[in-house]
């Protein structure tokens, strides 16, 4: 319990763990009960043993509360209606081994970690939608495959790689499952085989995928077929500036005024934060009729963006909804991997594009590895012929 508390304060978190007649509690500044703005040190009775499987259940119950006092949600009545702790003391705590525990305590204290991280709570609805889309449908495999494997619930590293591999080679997916899982190995302190990132990365565009990727004229012959003039304007901004499927929903758009710089502001409730991005092509802009965005005039789709009710994974969701609702041939990601390209193509330094796109630069070069190789070797091409010609 005392690493855990210290991995805490390290992260920020005001509140602790505490053991108080053989049971565990929180204790840390809390809302007032009398409803004034001060937030003293008050307590939490858990009523869960302090055992190991007990801590990692306070821990999660740590991660909601402070939850629910970022968002204004906390309320004491809950806690207050708590059974009385048994009178008798529970038996003394077991030293089990962390890893022996099996996944379910061992993943709800992974996951109090990860929401208590400073970084992730400074977005606290970008966290939950990476948590919700990148980290617990590979989470929830491993729990699978625990229980199939006849009671073999220890989570070690032989589980992890076993999880690993029930992913395709060079899958988006199982680059993902990697990063999921060696999050999960890190927290548990579990050494991995020294291959690992090579056995889980790989992903990229493809060649099936790559060949596919729609052309600039057929990204313009596209938008004729969707009749909504709001849904147009969702396409247009997509084409235009790469943006990820919910960041059309989260910009400035201010910028788009005529006269304007043209620059959009992805806003910091975006899921990778602020960033901001310029047009390719800039013709777009009016080829879209995208001024309209700052005009007052046509608006873009009316889609719930507050996310105290729903997650930018469910925002994300809805516009690629509608492509398959309108039958397009390509997917709203097909719009940003061409936006890429089109920047490799007109010569934009990686790390510039990167950023735009609200990615590391080691993200977009393995992504877009293909043009980036054929850019870079037409480039030391073209230096080799001019020496030649001028010797």
């Amino acid at each position: 319990m005392r690493q855990e508390n210290r991995r805490l304060a390290a992260a920020g978190t005001g509140l602790r763990l505490e053991i108080r007649q053989h049971r565990l509690g929180l204790r840390g500044p809390l809302p007032c009960p009398k409803g004034s703005a001060a937030r003293p040190v008050q307590r939490i009775s858990l009523g869960l043993p302090a055992t190991p499987t007990g801590v990692a259940a306070a821990l999660d119950q740590l991660v909601r509360v402070c939850q629910a006092v970022e968002q204004g949600t906390f309320r004491w009545e809950p806690w207050r209606r708590r059974p009385a702790t048994p009178a008798s003391p529970p038996p003394p705590p077991t030293e089990t081994p962390p890893e022996a525990l099996g996944p379910g305590p061992l993943l709800a204290g992974f996951e109090a970690a990860f929401f208590a991280d400073p970084r992730r709570r400074r977005r606290p609805a970008g966290s939950r939608s990476t948590w919700s889309g990148a980290y617990r449908p590979y989470l929830r495999r491993l729990e699978t495959v625990a229980a199939a494997a006849h009671g073999a619930a220890v989570v070690d590293a032989p589980l992890l790689e076993r999880v690993l591999e029930t992913y395709p080679l060079a899958s988006r997916s199982r680059q993902q499952c990697g990063i999921a899982l060696g999050a999960l190995a890190r927290h548990l302190a579990l050494p991995l085989p020294a291959d690992w990132s090579e056995r889980s990365g790989g992903y990229g565009l493809h060649v099936a995928r790559f060949r596919g990727l729609p052309s600039d004229a057929r990204i313009l012959e596209l938008v004729q077929a969707i009749p909504n003039p709001r849904w147009r304007l969702a396409y247009g901004l997509m084409a235009t500036y790469g943006l990820r499927n919910h960041e059309v929903f989260f910009c400035d758009l201010s910028a788009l005024v005529p006269g304007g710089d043209r620059v959009l502001r992805v806003l910091p409730t975006s899921k990778t934060g602020e960033h901001q991005v310029w047009p390719f092509q800039p013709d777009w802009v009016e080829r879209f009729g995208l001024e309209t965005l700052a005009e007052h005039g046509v608006g873009l789709p009316v889609v719930c963006t507050d996310l105290r009710r729903t997650t930018l994974q469910q925002v994300g969701r809805r516009v690629a909804e509608q492509f398959r609702r309108y039958g397009l041939p390509i997917t709203p990601y097909d719009l940003r991997h061409a936006w890429a390209v089109r920047t490799i193509h007109i010569g934009l330094p990686d790390t510039v594009a990167a950023r735009m796109m609200g990615h590391s630069v080691a993200i977009h070069t393995r992504t877009y590895h293909h043009w980036i190789t054929r850019r870079d070797q037409q480039q030391a091409v073209d230096t080799a012929l001019a020496r030649l010609r001028a010797s």
